[in-house]
């Protein structure tokens, strides 16, 4: 897909991390941007900061009223034709640790979170990209994020890889539920990256996951993210598939 002046991306979790990098990545490659974060986060300041073109949308991805209002407003700039799905937490907790069972709470939450979300944005915005003009046969592009722990969960991620592996498994069924619309559906799956999740962690122990790393042997960058979700919003043929971004590490039980 070429992006042109009309093309908008509306970006969850626009405001820090992988998708502050999308959305900044996306804007300079000509896109307007709308960053649906949650009010009180660095999503209305990212948008300030890349000025025309840009705006915040205040959302939960969980909340359908509220993604559907950012969708309109994406298509207030002109034609939404982008969607990437970056929004997610990272709970941790055993299926049964010192306090007893994993509450069940915990694990809806996630699940809510990463799982219901994104496919509520997935939903909503492929709805709103069926009303696109077919360019090359492509009227929109959706990109959502899984990581490595769908394939390698460790040992207090059971919500979490398993919020994660459901993205791999509904990114096929997705693609081909959309590709008589003309609309593509890809996820990408992270290992180890630089986000706000790791800034909290010890230097010492960063420096020992990325270590872990076969090659290049650190993090990864929330801009190498950025450009291979750039990379899929241009390739017409990248459709119905995970990609693993993770320098080819597979991640031991602990």
């Amino acid at each position: 897909m070429q992006i042109t002046p009309q093309t908008v991306a509306i970006i969850t979790g626009g405001g820090s991390g992988l998708g502050e990098a999308t959305a900044r990545r996306l804007h300079a490659d000509g896109a307007s941007v709308v960053l649906l974060d949650l009010p009180g986060g660095r999503g209305e300041a990212v948008a300030a900061d890349l000025g025309e073109r840009a705006r915040f949308a205040p959302a939960d991805v969980r909340d359908e009223e509220a993604v559907q209002a950012a969708i309109d407003v994406a298509r207030e700039m002109g034609e939404l034709r982008i969607a990437v799905c970056c929004a997610g937490v990272a709970t941790p907790g055993r299926v049964v640790g010192r306090k007893g069972p994993l509450p069940l709470d915990t694990f809806r939450t996630v699940l809510d979170i990463n799982l219901v979300g994104t496919f509520n944005v997935l939903r909503l915005a492929a709805a709103a990209m069926t009303e696109n003009e077919a360019v090359d046969g492509d009227r929109g592009v959706v990109v959502m994020t899984a990581s490595i722990a769908a394939w390698d969960g460790q040992v207090g991620q059971a919500a979490y890889a398993s919020s994660k592996g459901a993205i791999v498994g509904l990114t096929l069924s997705a693609a081909r539920d959309l590709a008589d619309k003309g609309i593509r559906v890809m996820t990408i799956a992270p290992g180890t990256m630089e986000t706000p999740m790791m800034a909290s962690m010890p230097e010492e122990t960063k420096t020992s996951l990325g270590a872990m790393v076969p090659h290049p042997s650190r993090l990864g960058r929330p801009e190498e993210y950025a450009a291979l979700a750039a990379h899929i919003v241009e390739n017409p043929m990248l459709n119905g598939e995970a990609i693993r971004l993770d320098g080819a590490l597979r991640m031991p039980p602990r």
